[in-house]
């Protein structure tokens, strides 16, 4: 991406760029970036701008309480904003990628501080902000405190409290049921928003 006269342009080679990696033609891209920049004119697209779209899909009260955790998976360079690109990279990886780049991205909502690890903290605190989507998915659901409890002793292979990236990717590719549980509805959540 680049800049005219201060306004966000997209180069020709980023355009067929995203079009290699996301499937969609070069004129679908344009259209994508067009619609993107018509509603952030300065191409980047802030906390409360991504609110609005997570509410869309989620019910209000929901969607409040994971758009910050959202965010953190699209802000790739931590700036605040998320920019086309990283628009673009996440929500096709999210859609398309492999599922080890899925659950390397989805790792990034779970990891709140940004340490590189999983804390039992961030994991319940993450638990309590999903726990009104996994309720509405299966309304039997154990209750938070039990999840969070279940879900870290799945992840946490060498019981060192805490959850590695490599931990949580394999968790998931093993399916272990809470692993599986949180991965899979945070990709409904995060694709279906777009």
């Amino acid at each position: 991406m680049g800049s005219r006269n201060g306004k966000p342009v997209l180069k020709t080679e980023d355009v067929a760029a995203f079009s290699k990696s996301s499937g969609l033609s070069e004129e679908e891209v344009n259209e994508t970036f067009e619609n993107f920049i018509s509603k952030h004119p300065n191409g980047k697209m802030k906390p409360k701008d991504f609110g609005e779209i997570m509410s869309t899909a989620l019910p209000t009260k929901d969607a409040n309480k994971m758009t910050k955790h959202a965010f953190r998976i699209y802000d790739l360079n931590n700036d605040g904003f998320v920019d086309f690109s990283e628009f673009m990279v996440v929500f096709f990886i999210l859609a398309e990628g492999d599922p080890k780049e899925v659950l390397t991205k989805i790792f990034r909502l779970f990891d709140v501080n940004g340490d590189g690890s999983i804390s039992k903290k961030e994991l319940s605190r993450l638990v309590k902000d999903m726990y009104g989507l996994l309720k509405t998915d299966n309304p039997d659901i154990a209750t938070e405190d039990l999840i969070a409890k279940a879900a870290f002793e799945e992840m946490d292979k060498d019981n060192d409290g805490q959850i590695s990236e490599d931990e949580f990717v394999q968790s998931c590719l093993e399916q272990k049921d809470f692993s599986k549980m949180f991965a899979l509805k945070v990709i409904d959540i995060l694709v279906e928003e777009n």
